[in-house]
């Protein structure tokens, strides 16, 4: 009877011991892998447009959201099509698309991909003082599993070498996106580097990605400046882990910016 009572004890306590154990190891870190990447509608600085190589490095990032910049619906240059549905079937992720303009007898602007569905897509036009190609951001609500609902923006921004049109978008992303305290993911091309006016007025209110590792992404052959990002709010939610600017040389004139991102509140 005392030995069974012991052998009893020895098992409470060990299971005790085990469940203690479990409850002081950190949990593990909810993390989310994003990409943006201007896919300079499919064709490669060869010449040569090919849908296959750019799903291939979708999916060789093993991203869980992807914003693409320049992608072709049904034109004619990239003989009819549609760019976003291709590389959803080709990564076998959810997409959306959002056009900009009109071109070439289809649409040009942006797609999103996600592994969760894309609730709420919306396309945002941006400010466009010069009425030249229409500025869009696109917006999109994902909820990955054991995170809170997380607002997913990508956008492109304007491509002159006049800083004013630029400008007026990224206050427009400010008071479209930054007015209140939704977990919120901006991705795109923005076609100025940090220093400029244009960046400085969305560090504002966004955290950069990529602060701690700053990594030129054009021209991809050799890159050696900063347009493309991945931009964070609120504060002190997120936690970077990491930054890369993937060394994919051929596939588009911009290379892929991958950031891995943890939850921290």
């Amino acid at each position: 009877m005392i030995r069974r009572l012991a052998l009893v004890s020895l098992v409470l306590v060990s299971a005790l011991a085990a469940v203690a154990a479990h409850a002081a190891a950190p949990a593990a870190p909810r993390t989310l892998r994003v990409l943006t990447y201007n896919i300079h509608h499919g064709e490669g600085v060869d010449g040569r447009t090919e849908l296959t190589r750019l799903a291939g490095i979708i999916s060789a990032s093993n991203a869980d959201i992807v914003a693409l910049q320049e992608v072709d619906r049904k034109t004619t240059r990239t003989k009819g099509v549609d760019q976003a549905a291709e590389l959803g079937a080709l990564t076998g992720l959810n997409f959306s698309y959002g056009k900009a303009m009109d071109y070439q007898g289809g649409a040009y602007g942006q797609a999103l991909l996600s592994r969760w569905a894309l609730e709420e897509f919306t396309v945002h036009p941006l400010p466009n003082p010069a009425k030249v190609e229409p500025r869009i951001a696109i917006s999109a609500v994902v909820r990955p599993p054991g995170l809170p609902a997380v607002r997913v923006i990508g956008t492109h921004l304007d491509a002159s070498r006049d800083d004013a049109a630029r400008r007026q978008q990224a206050v427009a992303l400010n008071d479209l996106f930054a007015k209140d305290d939704t977990l919120t993911i901006l991705l795109g091309d923005l076609n100025a580097r940090p220093e400029t006016p244009v960046i400085q007025t969305l560090f504002q209110v966004w955290a950069d990605a990529s602060v701690a590792s700053p990594s030129p992404t054009i021209p991809s052959k050799k890159p050696t400046g900063r347009i493309d990002y991945v931009l964070l709010r609120p504060a002190g939610v997120w936690r970077v882990i990491s930054s890369t600017v993937l060394p994919e040389a051929v596939a588009s004139d911009h290379r892929p910016l991958l950031v891995e991102l943890a939850l921290v509140k």
